[in-house]
């Protein structure tokens, strides 16, 4: 079950990587934007995908301009915020994502649907990272779906986009 596992995963992995190798450039240049001006980076993180921001924060190599964003969180023009979620109709994220649209602050959002389904969510954010996670990865004895790795995947998208954003904060520094 394990060796299943394993190519379960890494053709989820492989999947991100190939549909959205280009939504991921735009959202590290997003949060760049704030990363080489005088802005903040936030993330909001919501349900298992609260694993990434203590990663983002207190890892071995955290993200650079990073603060966790909190319902109390007073943004300026210069802030860029990334909302994590499990699912784009989340009640929570909705109602942060429309606050920040009305305040003309852009924003990123990774979530498990496809651009196509993502719905109003889809509209509001400026960049939107699809995880492609619409079923368990692995039937069980009773054939259901189990094996739903959103904070896993969007650790990987978390890992792509730092790698794009490091880089472009070193190149300003040059």
């Amino acid at each position: 079950m394990l060796k299943i596992l394993s190519t379960q995963l890494g053709g989820l992995l492989q999947r991100i990587s190939t549909s959205q190798e280009e939504e991921i450039e735009e959202t590290a240049r997003l949060l760049a934007q704030a990363g080489i001006a005088e802005g903040t980076v936030y993330f909001a993180c919501f349900e298992e995908m609260q694993a990434l921001e203590i990663n983002a924060l207190h890892g071995a190599e955290p993200f650079a301009k990073l603060k966790p964003w909190t319902k109390d969180t007073k943004l300026i023009s210069t802030d860029r915020v990334c909302i994590f979620t499990r699912h784009a109709d989340n009640a929570k994220a909705l109602s942060l994502a429309h606050s920040l649209y009305d305040a003309f602050i852009p924003f990123a959002v990774v979530a498990s649907e496809k651009f196509a389904d993502c719905g109003e969510m889809g509209d509001l954010a400026y960049t939107y990272i699809s995880l492609g996670i619409e079923k368990g990865l692995l039937p069980n004895n009773f054939g259901e779906r189990i094996v739903l790795p959103y904070s896993f995947a969007s650790l990987y998208v978390y890992e792509a986009i730092k790698m794009a954003y490091d880089e472009m904060l070193s190149d300003d520094q040059l």
